[in-house]
């Protein structure tokens, strides 16, 4: 018989890739819509927390809407504030206790409609807060109604012929109106839409808790997110409609930078 060989192939040592989880965020699925930015943001607002060590001394408020579901997944001390009203709360928590970190967490149809009273005039007194604006162009939670920030021309359930900009409006462009306020210190516009997008939202995110630690004023974050349900889409369609449309009128980048 013919002695086979057999070679013995070397030991490799395999290095384990993994999605490091954060103990800013409480070990449970969330329950989004597939495809939906809210869970990537909530990803990221808590691995920022996590990275500045700063866990135990931030405090976050979340009105109602998608966003009312913040305090189930954030590791953090949270206060619900009634529709709209986020900023408002946030106001008070935070000259109350004017060493923690605070931020609000609002999407379009509270921040852009019952709230902008609150919001601009949160902002205009330069309140020392975080305040993320989760802009998909929708009410995303109670039916897919049309929203301050609905495009021109969308389908809602309550513009079914799209957004006739001479009946209602044009849509609000908030972060552009904040960045004109005296009390707004560092307003930026980005987006969840692919990896790239994730590391600059992120930086933003991280540089307005560090700005906290100045007390020059308001630090405003948008973000431009996708709603696949609201806008009956797949996941895949949806970001090729932020791409294709709510770019061009909510482009991202930072609007207003401190002054070295």
């Amino acid at each position: 018989m013919s002695e086979k060989l057999y070679l013995e192939e070397p030991e490799v040592e395999l290095e384990e890739v993994y999605c490091r989880p954060t103990e800013a965020l409480y070990d449970i699925p969330f329950h989004y819509c597939p495809g939906c930015g809210h869970s990537v943001v909530h990803r990221l607002l808590m691995e920022v927390v996590e990275e500045l060590g700063i866990q135990e001394e931030t405090i976050g408020v979340a009105p109602v809407g998608c966003s009312v579901f913040a305090y189930h997944y954030m590791n953090v001390d949270m206060q619900e504030a009634a529709h709209g009203r986020a900023s408002a709360v946030a106001t008070g928590i935070k000259r109350v206790l004017p060493d923690k970190y605070v931020f609000t967490y609002q999407g379009d149809g509270d921040l852009a409609a019952i709230g902008t009273a609150e919001t601009i005039h949160t902002v205009n007194r330069g309140e020392n807060i975080l305040m993320v604006f989760i802009n998909n162009g929708i009410y995303g939670m109670t039916g897919g109604q049309m929203a301050p920030t609905t495009l021109p021309g969308q389908v809602t359930s309550t513009s079914p012929y799209g957004r006739d900009v001479s009946m209602v409006g044009a849509p609000l462009k908030m972060t552009e109106l904040i960045a004109n306020l005296p009390g707004a210190y560092y307003v930026t516009r980005q987006s969840v839409h692919n990896p790239n997008a994730v590391r600059k939202l992120k930086k933003a995110l991280t540089k307005s808790f560090q700005y906290q630690k100045l007390k020059k004023g308001t630090c405003f974050v948008e973000v431009v997110s996708n709603c696949p349900s609201g806008w009956k889409m797949t996941p895949v369609e949806s970001i090729k409609y932020i791409e294709e449309y709510m770019f061009p009128l909510y482009p991202v980048g930072d609007i207003k930078v401190p002054k070295e």
